[in-house]
């Protein structure tokens, strides 16, 4: 499914790839024209180069407005046509850097007009270097690898183009180098079609999202309170996005526990990772060895308070499930205090303790913040009769430790 968010970027992304076509056109015909009646090779080479720039940028407009349909047989989108795009980009470059060798060896010395042809390289110079700055940081920006592609496109191109002028200026110094100065063009467009040619070829194969991207995700998603861990995480990139399937293990028999968080989790990865357009979470059942509580209390062994979000103390307990011990440990409400959104808060900071349950009293309300935010995230809400803590024990304990 497409995000809204993904779909302005695509939209801005096509908009840019149009743009460079225009760019992409001028740049070729100025050079062809001027090569042609300066007779200089290198400038002619560097508008075959321009020429098949104009196709490359066509397949990145194209392999953009693509990746923004959906389609029924395409359940994980179109995100790898801006991929092959990449790759059509690529083999053109290679094929221009051919092309412009070829003329090179096979060529004569011959001096051009450089009075011509000069003017027309230093504009084109500045044309080209400016515009690919301009793509590389909106590739960047949107993480689009066709425009990424098409930025770097134009840097060759302006670094072709610079080698063309430092040659016709060594052409007016009375050394006859335009052809040498076309062969050593040949070299840089070459290698930067071989660095996009592998790059096209690695996500088409799927390969896998950086490590640092990945452990900040599966850290997120044992941040949750439910989750015991990721028990796998399966990531593939896709047109600069990324897909995500996660296995996880979450301390509770509940299928609607399980569902509960798993579809939170898939809402908030993408939420929290704008590249991310799709996340899918699987659950499984499994306990860990300790089973954690929180609860409302007036003060330290105090009775059980009715409020979440306005209660002073909170009694964390800690059960060990195979030595039946538990860990009483009393912490004071940072929030209570606030006089804004202190429900939200208070939520936000119990959930940040992973409780597997919640004890109220019978009276208390069940509609506050706090309270939605920890149903939210799939803490089960236990009510106790009367204000005492110890009567709604769904655990019995051997033993009680106090800090």
């Amino acid at each position: 499914m497409i995000t809204p968010q993904t779909q302005y970027e695509l939209k801005s992304a096509r908009t840019r790839a149009l743009i460079s076509i225009g760019v992409n056109i001028t740049l070729a015909a100025v050079k062809g024209i001027a090569g042609v009646l300066s007779g200089s090779t290198a400038l002619l080479g560097d508008a075959i180069h321009s020429g098949t720039d104009v196709l490359a940028s066509m397949a990145a407009f194209i392999g953009l407005w693509v990746a923004g349909r959906n389609h029924p047989s395409f359940p994980y989108g179109l995100y790898k046509a801006e991929n092959v795009a990449t790759l059509v980009t690529s083999i053109a470059i290679i094929l221009a850097a051919y092309e412009i060798g070829r003329q090179a060896l096979l060529g004569t010395d011959k001096m051009p007009d450089v009075a011509m042809a000069l003017p027309v390289a230093f504009g084109c110079l500045l044309l080209s270097l400016g515009f690919g700055l301009l793509q590389l940081r909106a590739g960047k920006r949107f993480n689009s690898p066709a425009l990424k592609a098409d930025a770097r496109d134009y840097l060759a191109d302006s670094l072709s183009t610079g080698v063309v002028l430092m040659g016709l200026i060594a052409t007016s110094l009375g050394w006859p180098v335009d052809r040498w100065a076309a062969a050593i063009v040949s070299l840089f467009v070459f290698k930067a079609g071989g660095g996009l040619l592998v790059a096209a070829i690695r996500d088409l194969l799927d390969a896998s999202i950086d490590r640092e991207t990945e452990r900040e995700i599966i850290h997120m998603v044992e941040a949750c309170p439910r989750v015991t861990r990721v028990k796998k995480c399966l990531s593939r990139t896709t047109g600069g996005r990324f897909i995500i399937d996660l296995d996880i293990i979450i301390q509770s028999p509940s299928h609607k526990v399980a569902d509960q968080v798993s579809d939170r989790l898939e809402k908030d990865i993408p939420e929290k990772f704008p590249l991310v357009v799709m996340a899918r979470v699987r659950p499984h059942y499994g306990h860990g060895d300790t089973l954690k509580r929180i609860a409302p209390v007036v003060k330290p062994d105090g009775d059980l308070f009715g409020h979440l979000g306005s209660a002073p103390w909170f009694l964390v307990e800690t059960l060990d499930r195979n030595s039946m011990k538990a860990v009483r440990e009393y912490v004071e409400n940072p929030f209570v205090k606030e006089e804004r959104k202190k429900g939200f808060l208070v939520g936000r900071w119990l959930l940040s303790m992973k409780p597997d349950e919640l004890c109220l009293p019978d009276d208390a309300s069940l509609d506050g913040t706090a309270v939605a935010l920890l149903k939210e995230a799939g803490v089960e809400i236990k009510t106790v009769k009367g204000n005492k803590f110890s009567a709604g024990l769904a655990v019995p304990m051997a033993s009680v430790l106090d800090e």
